[in-house]
């Protein structure tokens, strides 16, 4: 049995994890648009992003992987400044291809938010049925977000002021 105080902590946190995510509903909904700003919504418009993003990807790799095959058409010339200038931009289409790593990246990451989301919110939701959405909002209430509270969705940030990835990587380890 869980003392009275600390049931009290617990559903004092629960009501700030709810609060937060409600929050964060609302703003990806204004971002689309939608008063519901449901997740479903917001992991299709992620998985969009996921979907157009490869395509995106697999154009410019097959964009890259033709300049190949007619630099090397160059190459056959028997020419010293074409191959030079053929060496050139092999060099840089290989930069290119390793710089396509984004896409894969990108869909990881944005993979791992979204089942993180639906993992807080469902269990965010069993614990708020399991108290009673009543009991909660009494609480809620009496804790009344206070002016001036921090925008946990800041949005992007600069290299250097940015949490690293491994960071955050390590937050879902």
């Amino acid at each position: 049995m869980i003392a009275p105080e600390e049931e009290k902590v617990l559903k004092t946190h629960l009501v700030e994890m709810f609060g937060h995510m409600s929050s964060m509903r609302r703003e990806f909904a204004a971002l689309q648009g939608d008063s519901k700003g449901s997740f479903a919504k917001m992991t299709d418009t992620l998985d969009a992003i996921v979907e157009s993003t490869e395509s995106a990807g697999n154009a410019i790799l097959e964009s890259m992987e033709a300049i190949g095959a007619s630099v090397a058409k160059l190459q056959s010339v028997d020419d010293p400044i074409a191959a030079s200038v053929s060496d050139e931009i092999i060099d840089n289409t290989n930069k290119v291809f390793e710089a396509c790593a984004f896409q894969d990246l990108t869909g990881q990451r944005i993979t791992r938010v979204v089942k993180s989301l639906q993992f807080m919110e469902d269990h965010i939701n069993r614990l708020v049925r399991m108290w009673g959405k009543e009991e909660l909002a009494r609480l809620a209430a009496e804790m009344a977000v206070p002016a001036g509270a921090p925008d946990l969705l800041e949005g992007p940030k600069r290299p250097g002021v940015a949490i690293s990835q491994d960071d955050i990587d390590k937050l879902f380890t």
